[in-house]
């Protein structure tokens, strides 16, 4: 983690303090976006894993059921 340094004209000059502070928001906020962005980025990543995960879901329990409804013919084609 990065400590935020000051220096000894801060102390004495507002002017400098002022115009420090400023770059470091300026700094702060753009890694804000970066990280923004990045977070952005998973959460489109979870969304589309989500729909992917739910197609997989309904596709296995349709195999499932077609298992079931087919045991099901097979017995009783076997028990007349």
């Amino acid at each position: 983690m990065n400590t935020i340094q000051t220096i000894e004209a801060e102390s004495s000059s507002l002017e400098t303090h002022v115009d420090l502070c400023a770059q470091r928001y300026e700094s702060l906020d753009s890694r804000l976006i970066a990280v923004e962005s990045k977070i952005d980025e998973v959460s489109k990543k979870v969304a589309n894993l989500h729909a992917d995960l739910w197609k997989v879901l309904i596709g296995t329990m349709g195999t499932v059921l077609v298992s079931i409804i087919t045991t099901a013919g097979v017995i009783i084609t076997h028990i007349k």
